[in-house]
């Protein structure tokens, strides 16, 4: 599936794909298909980083050997888990937001499948990280999610997003996300496991707390009143 959906361009169409993408994503951050497509095409050597540290950990390497994806099929029984596991948290998360994990777009500008996996994967573990660092799903907690994406992958979009998404805040918010938010995702992301290296869905059985701390994941704190 991963291969049929990939499209090869040479380098001066993915050039004009990232600069379309770019503006498109700037003007309206809704498009999640624009951000993607920035994100493959600007993202080609941080995934490659990526993906040679996923080789050299032994639970990457059973995610690259397994391909394991974050669809309905595969993620359902997350819904039946006990309610302190990290799968019920996962499913909590969604279900709460009518989010579907089979809306995520394809990928379609990586040059080989392997790297189409990777992408994919870090399109798909999104929502996972969101339950684990307790953020929300709006602005501003999408912001800080891509502080701590920036910081495990280098991903150029991951910045980019970052930047549109603040330049969005009213002076409040503005001042909650540098003062509170802002230091809390740069010293966690910092800080945690290599989270592309994680093979999550054998861990949905286990408390939601030990992860965490298994992975030195610190949650978002209570912003202040």
């Amino acid at each position: 599936m991963i291969e049929r959906a990939r499209i090869k361009l040479s380098p001066w169409q993915q050039a004009a794909v990232a600069v379309g993408a770019a503006v498109g994503a700037l003007l309206d951050p809704r498009r999640a298909d624009l951000i993607a497509a920035l994100g493959e095409t600007t993202g080609k050597p941080a995934f490659e980083r990526v993906l040679e540290r996923m080789r050299r950990s032994p639970e990457g390497r059973a995610v690259l050997l397994d391909r394991p994806r974050v669809i309905s099929a595969k993620v359902g029984h997350a819904w039946d888990l006990p309610e302190n596991t990290f799968g019920a948290a996962y499913a909590r998360f969604m279900g709460s937001r009518n989010f579907s994990p089979d809306d995520r777009p394809p990928v379609r500008f990586m040059d080989t499948d392997e790297l189409a996996y990777v992408a994919m994967r870090a399109r798909e573990v999104h929502d996972f990280w969101h339950t684990l660092f307790g953020l929300p799903t709006n602005l501003i907690g999408e912001s800080a999610l891509k502080v701590i994406e920036f910081e495990q992958m280098h991903l150029p979009m991951c910045l980019l997003s970052v930047v549109g998404g603040t330049s969005r805040f009213n002076v409040k918010q503005r001042k909650l996300f540098f003062q509170h938010y802002f230091p809390w995702a740069v010293k966690t992301g910092f800080q945690c496991t290599d989270l592309m290296c994680v093979y999550y869905e054998q861990h949905f059985h286990e408390d939601l707390e030990d992860v965490r701390r298994k992975w030195g994941i610190i949650p978002a704190p209570t912003a202040p009143k």
